[in-house]
């Protein structure tokens, strides 16, 4: 299967990352060969792949924010959960793991997607079913992140379960009552954060596996943060409190 990555950062972290098998190269007629464009032409060359340049209306017929640059590649290469394990065990880190349920916007799985791969998880678990997938849409909303990241398709709470297994402490990020506040919960150990779906959260057996339910601070008059922004929020919390740990220990 191809498809076509649009969007500059998208495209040159897409060649950058050299996970996929790469068809050919479509630069808009016309567009100034500088900058990231520059940089993506020069490993175009370097990689000998084919580039054509094109009139603008054939880009725009695949997305109108191709920013004058198509590339034509292979599907998106999950990986298994094993993979994401193996990650955590070679940098002999703490397991870091976001995991998405049933996520529906491509903007708000990308947005993730960006945090998790600055933030340094070792892997992002989605369900087999009811979930965005990492699409072109995707790819493009997260800057290019997905493909420096590893993205496992599995059945959620069996997933959950095996994290456990691997010592990993499971926290679901929920805004309930009977959710615990964030300053209460520890989240420097090896650690699986569960993010629920934009409109209707976690579902019902995914937050039951959960090892604890967090919710986050909140002191203004609107009730919820989005899916993309709170997940964010509780990544970073997480990355601080990890390397809070590693200064104590050093």
């Amino acid at each position: 299967m191809r498809e076509f990555i649009y969007g500059r950062n998208a495209v040159y972290e897409t060649l950058r990352a050299r996970r996929r098998h790469v068809f050919g190269l479509e630069i808009a007629e016309g567009a100034q060969e500088k900058g990231r464009l520059q940089d993506i032409l020069k490993m175009a060359a370097q990689r000998k792949i084919a580039v054509r340049r094109v009139p603008r209306s054939r880009l725009e017929k695949v997305n109108a924010n191709h920013q004058g640059v198509l590339l034509e590649a292979s599907a998106y290469p999950y990986r298994e959960l094993t993979d994401i394990l193996e990650v955590a065990e070679k940098r002999s880190e703490p397991l870091f793991v976001l995991l998405l349920d049933t996520l529906n916007d491509p903007q708000n799985f990308g947005s993730l997607l960006r945090t998790a791969e600055i933030v340094g998880v070792h892997g992002v678990v989605i369900p087999l079913r009811q979930t965005v997938t990492v699409t072109p849409a995707v790819v493009n909303a997260s800057a290019g992140a997905s493909e420096h990241l590893l993205v496992a398709q599995a059945n959620l709470h069996q997933a959950i379960e095996e994290l456990k297994k691997a010592g990993a402490w499971m926290v679901g990020l929920e805004g309930g009552e009977q959710a615990t506040g964030a300053e209460r919960v520890r989240l420097d150990g090896a650690l699986g954060l569960v993010v629920g779906s934009e409109g209707e959260g976690m579902r019902p057996l995914v937050a039951k596996s959960c090892d604890i339910l967090m919710k986050l601070p909140m002191r203004g008059q609107i009730e919820s943060l989005n899916a993309a922004v709170a997940g964010s929020v509780a990544l970073y919390m997480a990355l601080m409190a990890r390397q809070k740990t590693d200064s104590k220990i050093s």
